[in-house]
């Protein structure tokens, strides 16, 4: 028997509860062995449905009749027919598209302040309602940022609503359960309305989102009386329109509110003024305030001047309860670093251009005082911070009514690592608090000086990502804009959701820059690698077509265009040159460690000599990709039941592997590139043959040893490096460059004090000096060696969703134990391994349906099924590894 069924679940997000399309997914967890079937039952507004039964347990197709708009859902499952039911679990289906009647309504805006300065805007009603209220349910959604109140109160817990989108093509609308905040007699409905995502401002420079010049908002309300009788309060011409107490409001720049303002002179509300695709519900969970922390010091800089250090860098704002007297002004200024004076500085998040001024960096809040009783919580704008400068002027400040808001997507935590040294447990921090910072709806690659969803970014960070949190159906969100802006040539854009609109601008000079070999591939990394940990074989179908377009796209251009510097050197080609992708723009490595000038001043190739980086020949990175994401596109037919195309995709990466080989691959088994780099992305991909893997890493050892062991890696490769260095049998090496304290280096940054992961390796310099964000944590890939090797838990080679793990605990030097969890689609693993004096003691929970391999570091192999698992035994000599852990580290 399987156990009893727990942790049931639908493949929606919702704030207060789970919101549905009209046919969601169901899964659940058993606490013991697989069974054959499972019985499902379930009401559908308390009209009990007729018991259905399957054979699976992850992503069950609903079962039942599709379910129409509002419709609530309790329903449970057991093992088989004998087997014990589960607790009842609850959902709702959303109001539907289709059955939406509200009006679109937008704000009346006298003149434009232009994009940065606008305010915001109440759009309000008011109706009148009898006793006995007995179920509310609010829908609403936006173009734009939107917040709602009935009666004062606010709806929710959600923030940021209705989410970052390519609103061209995919709109989300949220659910609230209002029930509480209806009285008998008048009500009020407030929408406070700005421009978000889809009118304010984009990117590092600022620069306008293009998906439209109109807010909007719309809205129903769904009120059931209990005698029966049902109303709907909808958005239309009787709402009204007026300026809100919020004077500015950007999500990047930051929010000013004035309480002490008059109230403006409200004007009826613009009518179906906007375009709008569909309403849909998302698949993710909601931003939400996760936390409140205190600050940890508040000095006086100066008079009137006050910094405040939360002791921790993350995304989100300040709340702050004492606003003095009427009329008193009140500025914060938020930044990640503080300078030798004490002060903030945020100078490393300007942003420059060869030849132009440089884009002075700023995230700030204003307040001015009303009446007694007001609390500033801007909840129209976000910032990434660790620091605040809180400038007021003619009274003092109260630290106690001042508290960091961590503000970002509410995803479950799924995995913990925590081992001896102290150092590691902070580095895991550092990159943990680095991705939360980068994930307030969309993954993006800094909460301070860009704050785009980067493809980039989040295709090399996936795989950790999903050691850390659920991130399916954030992923899944995120994935829906990629592929609505996909250009029609198939090529991916940079970031999205893309408020820049490439893919309708491209004669903009960022085109030009579009279609890169590591951005573009994340439409198959990141698609493979959620199927790979959830095991859900609908994120490879639904971009399937996105996938397969952009590996042809990339062929095409590999087959057309060719490196100018190539050209020259032979005008004409070689056979095997047809896979070679080196003739249109790559991003290449990047942020690899700077090297220095003979002042020992940092050269950046890139502000330095940018025609000359724009020009490079990274032909390796390109076709590097071009084969890792045609083999992956094979194996994800092979899943999808596509024969031909599987067969197809394999005959191609393995034409491209060979073109790689004949290309960028000398005879002593050198690469071309001859970069840490190199030797990591030709291991990690499989690109050598099997003879060439052991000169390769040799080399590899070698870069690291000129570079006084130390990380030469950057964006792309880091990830794989310590974990290709184990591969080849030099376990040693990794762990020195892990524990290495000196930069570049992970313990360099965290015995600067980091609390992120830094975009670059020389984040903040020995003279006390930052450089460039420093919460990005594209770096923070290390934390999947830290689970995979140090504490030794990870998938089985060829294993889906955690069926089949290995556990295989690879001690570094000095570390004497380690711990973690991993919850699975089948339930929690829980690792623990300790030395005890000659021996190495493995503790490990195995949840149900999954079988673990244990392997110790003698070469002794153990299989462990569901259930409790104890053993010990001998550590070999510091120079012995058996050949059996090896092979099982790797």
């Amino acid at each position: 028997m399987g156990g009893t069924p727990y942790d049931l679940a639908v493949d929606s997000g919702g704030d207060q509860f789970p919101v549905t399309g009209p046919a969601p997914r169901l899964s659940w967890k058993i606490s013991a062995s697989t069974t054959a079937s499972y019985e499902l039952e379930a009401t559908i507004d308390g009209v009990l449905q007729p018991a259905a039964t399957t054979g699976q347990r992850l992503y069950v197709p609903w079962p039942w009749q599709a379910l129409r708009s509002r419709q609530r859902v309790q329903w449970r499952v057991r093992a088989a027919a004998t087997g014990e039911w589960s607790a009842w679990s609850g959902f709702e289906a959303g109001l539907l598209d289709a059955d939406w009647t509200a009006s679109w309504i937008s704000p009346v805006e006298p003149g434009d302040p232009g994009y940065g300065r606008r305010p915001a805007y109440l759009l309000t009603t008011h109706f009148d309602l009898p006793d006995g209220v007995k179920s509310a349910r609010l829908y609403a959604t936006a173009l734009g940022v939107y917040t709602a109140a009935l009666n004062g109160e606010r709806t929710g817990t959600a923030e940021l609503s209705p989410g970052s989108t390519s609103y061209d093509r995919t709109l989300y609308a949220q659910a609230f359960d209002v029930t509480s905040s209806l009285r008998p007699g008048r009500n009020r409905v407030d929408i406070e309305l700005s421009d978000g995502w889809y009118r304010g401002q984009v990117g590092a420079f600022r620069l306008p989102a293009g998906w439209g010049t109109t807010l909007g908002a719309r809205a129903e309300l769904h009120i059931e009386l209990s005698d029966g009788t049902r109303r709907a309060i909808l958005t239309d011409g009787s709402w009204t329109s007026a300026p809100s107490t919020t004077t500015r409001a950007d999500l990047m720049d930051g929010q000013s509110v004035d309480f002490a303002a008059p109230a403006a002179a409200p004007a009826k509300a613009l009518v179906d003024v906007v375009e709008t695709p569909p309403v849909d519900w998302s698949p993710a969970p909601p931003v939400r305030v996760i936390d409140s922390r205190p600050p940890e010091d508040v000095r006086e800089v100066r008079p009137g001047v006050w910094v405040a250090d939360f002791g921790q860098n993350a995304s989100g704002w300040i709340r702050l309860e004492d606003l003095g007297a009427e009329g008193t002004r009140t500025v914060i200024e938020y930044g990640e670093h503080l300078g030798p004076d004490g002060d903030l500085s945020t100078s490393h998040l300007d942003s420059h251009r060869p030849g132009e001024a440089a884009r002075i960096f700023s995230q700030r809040d204003e307040v001015t005082a009303g009446p007694a009783g007001a609390v500033f919580e801007p909840r129209h704008t976000v910032h990434g911070f660790q620091y605040a400068r809180i400038s007021r002027f003619g009274t003092g400040l109260d630290p106690s009514a001042l508290t960091m808001q961590v503000v970002h997507t509410d995803l479950r935590r799924t995995g913990e690592f925590s081992c001896s040294d102290e150092g590691l447990n902070r580095l895991h921090s550092a990159g943990e608090w680095s991705f939360l910072g980068n994930a307030v709806d969309v993954p993006t690659d800094c909460p301070t000086r860009e704050r785009v969803a980067w493809t980039g970014d989040y295709q090399v960070f996936i795989s950790t990502a999903t050691r850390l949190r659920d991130v399916l159906g954030f992923s899944r969100k995120w994935l829906r804009s990629v592929r609505d802006d996909q250009l029609e040539d198939g090529r991916i854009a940079n970031f999205s959701p893309d408020g820049r609109r490439i893919k309708n601008n491209l004669d903009d000079q960022f085109a030009m820059m579009t279609g890169s070999a590591g951005w573009g591939d994340a439409i198959v990394a990141v698609p493979w690698a959620l199927y790979e940990e959830y095991g859900d074989e609908a994120v490879l179908a639904e971009n399937w077509d996105p996938m397969d377009r952009w590996v042809k796209w990339a062929l095409e251009k590999a087959r057309t265009t060719r490196h100018h510097a190539r050209a020259q050197l032979a005008p004409e080609p070689e056979t095997f040159e047809e896979y070679l992708w080196d003739g249109t723009f790559h991003w290449g490595e990047w942020t690899e460690p700077k090297k220095r000038d003979a002042d020992g001043k940092l050269i950046d190739p890139v502000q330095d000599n940018p025609m000359a980086w724009f020009m490079e020949n990274k032909g390796e990175v390109g076709t590097a990709y071009v084969y890792r994401s045609a083999a992956t596109l094979s194996r994800a037919a092979h899943v999808l039941g596509r024969t031909e195309d599987a067969a197809k995709y394999a005959e191609i990466a393995e034409s491209v592997r060979q073109a790689w080989r004949a290309a960028y691959l000398r005879s002593d088994g050198t690469t071309v590139t001859d970069s840490q780099a190199s030797y990591v992305r030709a291991l990690s991909f499989g690109l050598l043959s099997e003879e060439a893997r052991e000169p390769a890493a040799k080399r590899l050892v070698e870069l690291i040893r000129a570079a006084d062991t130390h990380v030469g890696t950057g964006f792309l490769s880091t990830g794989d490096l310590l974990p290709v260095l184990v591969d080849a049998g030099r376990a040693d090496v990794a762990y020195e460059l892990l524990l290495q304290r000196s930069a570049p280096s992970w313990l360099y940054m965290v015995g600067k004090g980091a609390t992120t992961i830094w975009e670059s390796w020389e984040g903040i310099d020995d003279e006390g000096n930052a450089h460039e964000s420093l919460n990005h944590y594209s770096k923070g890939t290390v934390l999947r060696f830290l689970h995979e090797h140090t504490l030794g838990l990870r998938q089985d080679s060829g294993s889906v969703a955690w069926r089949s793990i290995v556990i295989a605990p690879n001690p570094g030097p000095g570390i004497t134990w380690a711990r973690g969890t991993h919850e699975t689609p089948n339930g929690t693993i829980r690792v623990h391994w300790q030395l005890d004096g000659e021996e190495l003691r493995i503790d490990a929970d195995i949840p149900g349906d999954t079988v673990a391999r244990i392997v110790f570091p003698d070469g002794s192999e153990y299989t462990a099924r569901p259930g409790r698992y104890r053993a010990a035994r001998p550590i070999p000599s510091a120079n012995t590894t058996h050949p059996t852990y090896a092979a099982a580290t790797r």
